[in-house]
């Protein structure tokens, strides 16, 4: 669904596009941190570790995690 109006698609652009590199960087990465809190948060909290790491993966790269033969 997209109810932007290109109007205001335009100033968000540029108003992202004035910050600096590290700005846009450290943005994206706090939109990764609390992306991964929401998903954490709807799993249930007894999960073992492997298993949430593993869950985790899952929900945020959309494929099932390759283990490697050990």
């Amino acid at each position: 669904m997209d109810d932007t109006s290109p109007e205001v698609k335009k100033l968000v652009h540029e108003k992202l596009m004035r910050l600096s590199g590290e700005e846009r960087f450290i943005m994206g990465c706090q939109m990764f941190d609390s992306a991964r809190e929401i998903i954490l948060a709807s799993f249930p909290r007894d999960l073992p570790p492997d298993q949430l790491k593993e869950r985790l993966y899952e929900r945020v790269y959309g494929a099932p995690l390759r283990k490697s033969p050990r």
